[in-house]
């Protein structure tokens, strides 16, 4: 029972593909942990044919196959198990009807890669579940792209670690150009998705617009870098996807216009923001004296491209007020389009 249990975990698991010498070689490193002792493949061979045949668990045991590499990196399709029923633990009771509608709300949203190439476990999984056709109760926009199948191409990389031979073109530039990287994430903002990626040769983290990419292909010669950090926790400093490796984390102080005020507090422009009240408050409405409606907010993030564009884009509602450096960039920008309007109407 202790090997079934393992065995359970592994065939339940939807995260990672087990063949049956992977099965084998999990046992060896589990079972001698609780004070047994590791059994041989053939002995996981009539663990599994005991479980799907002569077991009271009504099991139903499917193949499936993966890409993989042999230790000399040479690919290969490797043949694995799993349970035929994504929900399915002998451990683990059956899905009850509100978990069914959670489980169907879910997959909808997941649904906007529907029917794209290897995302056919989508509708596979549906019809497992046996799940109930519904009006859609949630609806998030989505941004379709000319290659439609690239995300899912992309998504299996990530998951398998594989390097890829990246062909892309710059918005400045129609010229196709070639580069060697190990993906990461792909990230969404502002309804458009980006690939992040290392260079191979540099270790350098790069950042991908995924209209920009023409094609990629897999590139078995090179060894695949993990990544150096934390990304998710990367992009907490910025707005968007533009990262300055060398820009300071600053505290931005902005006021906002009691039209825009509830807005902004409701949908904060970065998850850092506050609101600033009290002393500090009082000090800048005596500094700013103009300022006497509204509201002062303040961030803590790294300057780039994107923060400029989300605080320009309230117009006179939203002033920056520190650091000097932002403020500057900001004026600029402005000083720009008023002489570019000038000129239009002169």
């Amino acid at each position: 029972m202790t090997r079934y249990a393992l065995i359970d975990k592994m065939l339940a698991n939807r995260h990672r593909a087990y063949s049956i010498q992977d099965i084998t070689d999990t046992l060896a490193e589990k079972l001698p942990e609780i004070g047994q002792r590791p059994v041989s493949k053939r002995c996981v061979e009539k663990d599994l044919n005991y479980l799907e045949f002569d077991s009271p668990f009504d099991i139903e045991i499917e193949e499936h196959w993966v890409e993989a590499c042999d230790k000399n990196d040479r690919p290969y399709r490797k043949r694995c198990i799993r349970y035929a029923d994504p929900t399915f633990s002998i451990f683990k009771p059956k899905l009850s009807d509100d978990e069914k509608t959670v489980l169907s709300t879910a997959l909808d949203i997941l649904g906007r890669f529907d029917g794209l190439d290897n995302f056919e476990w989508l509708s596979d999984l549906k019809s497992r579940l046996d799940l109930v056709e519904h009006s859609p109760i949630i609806s998030i926009s989505k941004n379709i792209l000319t290659n439609s199948t690239l995300i899912a191409r992309l998504f299996t990389t990530i998951r398998y670690n594989q390097v890829i031979s990246l062909k892309y073109h710059t918005f400045s530039n129609n010229s196709s150009k070639t580069v060697t990287v190990s993906p990461y994430l792909i990230k969404e903002y502002n309804n458009r998705w980006f690939l992040i990626a290392a260079a191979s040769d540099t270790g350098k983290i790069l950042t991908f617009p995924l209209d920009r990419i023409d094609d990629f292909s897999l590139d078995y010669r090179s060894s695949y870098l993990h990544a150096p950090e934390d990304l998710i926790e990367r992009y907490e400093d910025i707005i968007g996807v533009t990262f300055c490796e060398n820009s300071p984390i600053e505290e931005i102080i902005f006021w906002v216009s009691n039209k825009s005020k509830d807005y902004i507090s409701t949908k904060p422009i970065h998850e850092s923001q506050k609101s600033i009240r009290g002393e500090e408050e009082f000090t800048l409405r005596t500094r700013f004296p103009l300022l006497s409606e509204g509201k002062f907010f303040k961030i803590k993030c790294k300057e780039n491209y994107e923060l400029i564009r989300e605080l320009t884009s309230f117009g006179s509602e939203l002033i920056v007020l520190s650091p000097t450096s932002l403020n500057a960039s900001i004026k600029l920008q402005i000083e720009c389009m008023y002489r570019l309007y000038q000129s239009i109407d002169g």
